[in-house]
């Protein structure tokens, strides 16, 4: 471990509802698996929110939330291999994952039965350092900035990986156009497919935003695409969009939900799902996921839109993703606070 820092800055949430405090935490002794990292930005994901109002069973107060984390290596466990000190890596939500349950055997870590989770069972980036299990960490493309790349490590993975749930779709819907659909409307496009972007009724900018990104058509989430579509991906946690999203699809469409949390989803027609139309959630991501984006990100030429801020004012972006007022996504970044 290295002598200085002694001590970390970080925003900690001690019981769901409460506002994050700032907190000066000492740094705990690196595991031989284990890096010790500098954090140069962390991104803010809608998760943060359900971490926020206890809607993650999983979480264990008091936490730092915070897992789409660029940082630079300061320190390496003596078991590490892969990675270098000073080298820039990403540190996304899955923190770890047994290996010997029948999910990790079967190649679905993402489904693992003991898991660990970064801002939710381990403490993550809304800090000015952080330990993390470097078999779960990311090298990242050089020509993203480091508040380019934060969103990439949760918003573009779990995008990517509702994604991958559609098959071969080419005409697809997205509800919701936050930050992971305009990564995925991006990636998408280069991909050669069409995207049918669905907003809140009258959020004339956020379509104004997904139609400079490349959608087709935009509208609604109160409206019809102009024809019907392959699949759906639905990016925001409103379980009322899953009917509407199975009236969007064709016959054997699928309706991929992507949040990690979801309002309760009503009732509805046993017809509008008949004809094999099919209704997934995505959960977490793998490692596979992750080296398969972030190569796909790079060669793609995607460019996230972020918006930046001082770690210190966490409280504040928390309150803006809430209120639907970011563009893209959101990163704070410790040393603004210097």
């Amino acid at each position: 471990m290295p002598k200085n820092p002694e001590h970390y800055r970080a925003m900690q949430l001690e019981k769901p509802g409460e506002p994050l405090r700032k907190i000066a935490q000492s740094i705990s002794e690196l595991h031989s698996n284990e890096i010790f990292v500098e954090i140069l930005a962390c991104g803010v994901c809608r998760t943060d929110l359900h971490i926020l109002d206890g809607e993650i069973q999983a979480t264990t107060y008091p936490i730092v939330p915070g897992h789409e984390v660029v940082g630079r290596v300061l320190a390496i466990g003596n078991e590490v291999r892969g990675f270098t000190l000073d080298e820039r890596i990403g540190i996304p939500w899955l923190g770890h994952s047994c290996g010997h349950c029948s999910y990790c055997k079967d190649g679905r870590e993402n489904l693992c039965d003991h898991p660990e989770f970064t801002g939710c069972t381990r403490d993550g980036g809304y800090a000015s350092h952080i330990i993390a299990n470097a078999q779960y960490c990311f090298a990242i493309p050089e020509r993203f900035s480091d508040a380019e790349a934060a969103p990439l490590l949760c918003a573009g993975l779990i995008g990517w990986r509702a994604m991958r749930m559609t098959g071969t779709a080419q005409k697809i819907g997205f509800y919701g156009f936050g930050a992971s659909a305009h990564i995925m409307a991006q990636i998408a496009t280069w991909q050669g497919r069409e995207i049918y972007a669905f907003t809140q009724p009258g959020d004339t900018e956020r379509q104004a935003f997904a139609r400079d990104l490349g959608c087709v058509w935009v509208g609604g989430s109160d409206e019809a695409a102009p024809h019907e579509l392959d699949a759906v991906i639905i990016f925001a946690p409103v379980g009322s969009l899953v009917p509407a999203a199975l009236k969007a699809v064709r016959k054997g469409g699928a309706v991929v939900c992507a949040g990690i949390h979801m309002s309760d989803i009503p009732g509805f027609p046993y017809a509008d799902l008949w004809g094999e139309r099919s209704i997934v959630s995505v959960a977490n991501l793998t490692r596979e996921d992750g080296t398969e984006f972030l190569a796909a990100a790079d060669k793609s030429g995607i460019i996230p839109t972020v918006e930046t801020y001082p770690l210190s004012q966490a409280n504040k972006v928390l309150k803006r993703l809430r209120d639907g007022q970011i563009d893209g996504a959101a990163v704070l970044v410790p040393t603004l606070d210097a």
